[in-house]
């Protein structure tokens, strides 16, 4: 029982100040997890989205193939796991600059429009992260409206 507990508090609680965890992949992670609840918050998993979700990886955070697979898997696992965004968007804040937590919230505006069509449950979960990591009403909707112009 023992284990089970210090394996879930090194998995959920945000590293200390004393770790040496590579910011990079702390965000990449943290990302990830972001995009898989967005992904999951109108309770269908079309290929589209998940699709969309691994080139995103790919291209955001320079990773091959495989090690894109190895990041959605482990942020499944994460967000399946976790009770609230805190982990995440703490994560987030500490780690990112504000041009990259809009090229953030961007990426989770792609993820939700994958599948062509927006779920209400999808904006509201974008929404409420973007509040938690500090992207204004107007960053919001311009990175929006990039996406839908785009696609």
């Amino acid at each position: 029982m023992m284990t089970k507990l210090k394996s879930f508090l090194d998995t959920f609680l945000p590293p200390d100040s004393g770790s040496q965890c590579d910011p990079k992949k702390l965000i990449s992670l943290a990302s990830a997890a972001l995009m898989v609840e967005v992904l999951l918050s109108d309770y269908e998993r079309k290929p589209e989205e998940k699709q969309t979700l691994l080139t995103l990886l790919k291209s955001s955070f320079s990773l091959d193939p495989t090690t894109a697979d190895q990041l959605l898997k482990q942020a499944e696992k994460a967000q399946h796991e976790a009770t609230d965004y805190f982990r995440f968007t703490s994560q987030i804040n500490d780690l990112c600059t504000p041009e990259e937590k809009i090229a953030l919230i961007q990426n989770l505006w792609r993820v939700a429009y994958a599948d062509g069509e927006l779920h209400h449950y999808e904006e509201h979960v974008i929404r409420r992260i973007a509040d938690l990591i500090y992207v204004s009403h107007t960053d919001f909707i311009t990175a929006k409206l990039r996406v839908v112009e785009n696609n």
